[in-house]
């Protein structure tokens, strides 16, 4: 179920700024808000957009993920594999306010909402007198289901032996 009132906000953001909200750009908001975990690539949320309006080009896509991202409604996110994707703002944040775990293992990608750097952003402003404007913090390593088939396929190794 998409949030109705959160894309009435959406479009008055791209009115302010001079942009209707298109039937197009409306199936892009609608399938980021759909996925919003998902972390989608432009080609991703093209695919995930041609479902239900199938006349749009993926140029249109990447339009209106740039508009997106220059309104701060969606922020880009580069992970390992080195594709640009897309990630919502949560309502009212001033900052990308949600840090990313990703598994050097599997892929996968969990999400942090808190804002884990206030005091390392105060600290930085203080010392350094430079006025952070955001932050994006990615934590690599290994999740828990990925450690936890380490261990069965170790213990079962070690049985073997």
């Amino acid at each position: 179920m998409v949030d109705q009132a959160y894309v009435k906000k959406i479009k008055a953001q791209l009115h302010q700024a001079g942009f209707k909200l298109t039937p197009q750009r409306e199936a892009t908001v609608v399938s980021l808000l759909q996925n919003e975990t998902g972390h989608l690539s432009a080609e991703e949320v093209y695919l995930l957009v041609k479902e239900s309006t199938p006349d749009i080009g993926l140029a249109t896509v990447y339009r209106t993920l740039e508009i997106l991202t220059e309104l701060n409604i969606v922020n880009k996110v580069s992970f390992t594999d080195g594709l640009i994707r897309y990630d919502l703002r949560r309502e009212g944040a001033q900052h990308h306010f949600h840090h990313h775990l990703q598994c050097l293992q599997c892929g996968k990608i969990q999400e942090v909402h808190e804002d884990l750097l206030h005091d390392v952003e105060r600290l930085v402003e203080q010392q350094y007198h430079f006025q952070v404007q955001d932050h994006k913090l990615t934590f690599q390593g290994i999740c828990a289901d990925c450690q936890r088939r380490n261990r069965e396929a170790k213990a079962a190794k070690s049985k073997q032996e």
